[in-house]
């Protein structure tokens, strides 16, 4: 009786076809590198890549370094442009050589557009811990004095916040 294969030469077998097709399709993009697709988030970071994505990496006539063409709302748009040099840098690390030159951003609704179609997800942001008894009387005592109550109120909530960012 001849000798069983182990059952993982199929798994191999099946992983390297799937990985020329992702880097057929991701060359068909002009993306050199498919870790930049699939691994986008480690690439940029996680606050990057929840609002943005890559969509193209196009080269110009001369040569002279790629275009990086990232996808993102209209709203956060001018987050991503001001974080243009930061991802530019971060991208030419994946490819280990300044490849690309430029950054374009472009914009697209949230949903809807048959090809630009962008499902971002929203950040969630973390429901704030209810101040504590101490903290709550600390803040009305320092804003005891006031006489206007919705100024009052107002330092009141302010002084509640710097205190429970300081204890933590």
């Amino acid at each position: 009786m001849a000798p069983r294969r182990p059952p993982s030469k199929g798994f191999a077998l099946t992983s390297s076809l799937l990985t020329q097709r992702i880097r057929k399709a991701s060359e068909s993009r002009g993306f050199a590198q498919s870790r930049l697709l699939t691994h986008w988030e480690e690439v940029v970071g996680d606050d990057i890549a929840k609002i943005a994505r890559p969509v193209n990496v196009s080269y110009g006539r001369q040569g002279f370094g790629a275009s990086l063409t990232i996808l993102t709302t209209g709203s956060n748009a001018p987050m991503v442009e001001m974080q243009k040099e930061q991802i530019r840098a971060k991208v030419n690390a994946v490819y280990g050589y300044n490849a690309i030159s430029r950054v374009r951003i472009t914009q697209t609704a949230p949903t809807g557009f048959a090809e630009g179609r962008a499902v971002f997800e929203r950040a969630v942001t973390p429901k704030k811990a209810e101040p504590t008894p101490e903290i709550k009387a600390a803040a009305a005592h320092s804003a005891g004095g006031v006489k206007s109550d919705d100024l009052r109120v107002a330092l009141e909530r302010l002084a509640q916040n710097v205190l429970t960012k300081s204890q933590n």
